[in-house]
């Protein structure tokens, strides 16, 4: 499942660049995928809604790998002072599809 940042983010800035697939943003700022930028109102491309974040530091849910491929443990979770990183109920993900994710990223470029 990928990751997702809770209010109690302090928006300290640590995870962001711990990621590697490019996924977190920082409150406010506009999200990119495969070259193309987005905003507030926009779905991901999985169609994916609700992820952005005014207040705090978020995660674009398609870009999340939770580090698979990389690492053997989301880096955002393991730097994360208030523990504000946490394992998102809406978008679980096998292992494999995970895999399959980081490779479909590699493709087309985070």
């Amino acid at each position: 499942m990928a990751i997702m940042i809770t209010d109690e983010c302090i928006n300290c800035g640590a995870c962001e660049p711990e990621c590697p697939n490019t996924a977190i943003y920082e409150a406010g700022v506009e999200w990119e995928f495969a070259g193309e930028t987005h905003g507030e109102d926009d779905a991901a491309p999985s169609g994916a809604t609700g992820f952005y974040s005014e207040d705090h530091f978020y995660i674009v849910p398609d870009k999340c790998t939770e580090c698979v491929g990389f690492h053997d443990e989301p880096q955002c979770a393991a730097v994360c002072p208030v523990d504000a990183c946490v394992p998102d109920p809406d978008h679980v993900e096998s292992k494999e599809e995970l895999e399959a994710k980081k490779e479909h990223l590699d493709e087309i470029g985070r």
